[in-house]
């Protein structure tokens, strides 16, 4: 019974409630810029005041942008494909949760040295994580699909060619949904690599806010958020290979020159850890070597990535809860509802990297920026998934005539196992921005991984990424348990006998 009562949906709510009240004393919230509201002043009168003078530079940054996403996506979503066929293979789950544990901007990282700021780095920074991602959920709908043409086929027939008439057709349509989600994202991913370089969208965003240039940088934040709003229209299961191939021409590929011999050095020595590249090395002397760098960055990095991602989790929890009715019928009008839908987009559409960027450079390098910029961009999500399933559901005759008896007594309850299902699909995701949010100064993994590049020692960013990776793996394990429990108590939640629904 005690089981029973920890896995509901309230008792799991309660839970990661208590975690995050524990750690909120210890976690680094404090504003620390000397003036930093006068600066946001200055920031929103450049956001209602777009500077669309140098329309060159902002469309090519878009263009580039859109290139890099575009063609990451056809190569991962090929390579995801035929992974999916195998994903079984324990080699190939495992394989493919270590590379998606890893965020776009290690990956790039990691390529810079070895291809330097050629477009192979970001088509690879995106292209590697997204194909085990694609993998991972094309494996899991077909799993989740019912296929009864595959009985009527001729068993005589191969595996492959059973699959592609008996298989494909049934899930074809939501292979294709699910791309253009994920064409979504890579756009956002992509926007980001800017930030180490690449020529998208990130890169020109920093330089204009370093240089206090903040009615450009609306001007690209509005350009930004027009092609998102606004990718069901250009892009079609036809035309994406269209626009793969104009991605191919768009690329800057004389950038730079790539250079066999630096791929070399980088897997025989760069990565290879310091103590072993001594002539009279042995295995001994690794020992202390990895048991300095556990101590001294993993265990603070790690205890601050946890930190960050419970605040933020939490805190998206009730983002969502207070969001999702803005796009419901059962709460708002057509007007209302369009109004909550613009805001959703822009707040889910915006990278949680950039709006972190953001609002360091208003508050300061604290925790606060990092845990804020991730709950508004993934309550924003959350949000929106649980206000398009409130659209299908029956309410009574009798309902409550008072919106809030309507949210609390009739509509909440039903929905809330789904949300927390979405919620905790959202943690890994969390995660793996809270590591990364390092990079921007926050005192997570990324901080670490960035510092050991900063430094070139390799050695030491290759292991401080596998441990980021190693705790996305064990957050995920934990999250896909939860949203089992979250799964099994929505299955649960049917309608009440004797009550008459409309």
């Amino acid at each position: 019974m005690r089981k029973l009562e920890f896995a509901s949906p309230v008792g799991v709510s309660l839970s990661i409630l208590v975690v995050a009240i524990v750690i909120l004393p210890t976690a680094d919230l404090e504003i620390v810029s000397i003036d930093p509201w006068s600066e946001m002043g200055r920031f929103a009168l450049g956001l209602i005041t777009p500077d669309f003078s140098r329309v060159g530079e902002l469309a090519e940054a878009i263009v580039l942008t859109l290139a890099f996403a575009v063609l990451g996506l056809v190569i991962s979503n090929a390579a995801g494909f035929f992974l999916s066929l195998v994903f079984q293979n324990i080699f190939v789950r495992t394989f493919c949760a270590i590379v998606r544990s890893i965020h776009e901007l290690f990956w790039a990282l990691i390529f810079l040295q070895i291809f330097g700021l050629s477009p192979l780095t970001g088509l690879l920074a995106i292209g590697i994580p997204y194909a085990a991602i694609f993998a991972k959920v094309y494996a899991e709908i077909a799993e989740e699909t019912p296929s009864p043409a595959m009985a009527a086929l001729d068993h005589r027939a191969g595996w492959f060619t059973r699959y592609l008439y008996g298989r494909l057709p049934d899930l074809l349509p939501k292979f294709k949904t699910y791309s253009l989600y994920r064409l979504e994202c890579g756009i956002r991913s992509s926007a980001v690599l800017g930030f180490v370089g690449l020529p998208t969208l990130g890169f020109y965003l920093e330089t204009a806010f370093s240089e206090g240039l903040y009615s450009e940088v609306s001007a690209l934040l509005l350009l930004f958020y027009v092609v998102i709003a606004t990718i069901r229209l250009w892009v079609r299961w036809i035309t994406l290979p269209l626009l793969a191939i104009a991605a191919l021409f768009v690329l800057p590929w004389g950038v730079t020159d790539i250079d066999a011999a630096n791929m070399v050095r980088f897997f025989t020595q760069d990565i290879v850890p310091s103590p072993l590249r001594q002539e009279d090395a042995t295995l001994a002397a690794l020992g202390p070597w990895l048991q300095t760098l556990f101590f001294d960055q993993i265990v603070p990095g790690s205890i601050a990535t946890i930190q960050v991602t419970m605040l933020a989790l939490v805190a998206s929890g009730f983002l969502a809860l207070a969001q999702f009715p803005w796009i419901s019928p059962k709460f708002l009008g057509p007007a209302g509802r369009t109004a909550g839908h613009i805001a959703l987009v822009v707040l889910r559409s915006t990278p949680e990297y950039l709006l972190a960027y953001l609002l360091l450079q208003f508050w300061g390098p604290s925790m606060l920026p990092a845990v804020i910029a991730l709950a508004l961009h993934n309550g924003a999500i959350v949000g929106h998934l649980v206000g398009r399933q409130t659209e299908t559901l029956r309410l009574r005759l009798d309902l409550p005539r008072r919106r809030t008896d309507r949210y609390f007594f009739e509509v909440l309850p039903r929905v809330y196992p789904q949300l927390l299902a979405f919620l905790f699909y959202r943690w890994e995701v969390i995660m793996r921005e809270t590591a990364v949010f390092g990079m921007l100064g926050v005192a997570t993994l990324g901080f670490y991984v960035d510092s050991a590049f900063a430094d070139l020692r390799l050695d030491r960013a290759v292991v401080l990424i596998l441990a980021t990776a190693a705790l996305n793996i064990a957050i995920d394990q934990l999250s896909s348990r939860l949203r089992a429990a979250a799964r099994r108590s929505s299955e649960l939640t049917v309608s009440r006998p004797g009550l008459q629904f409309a």
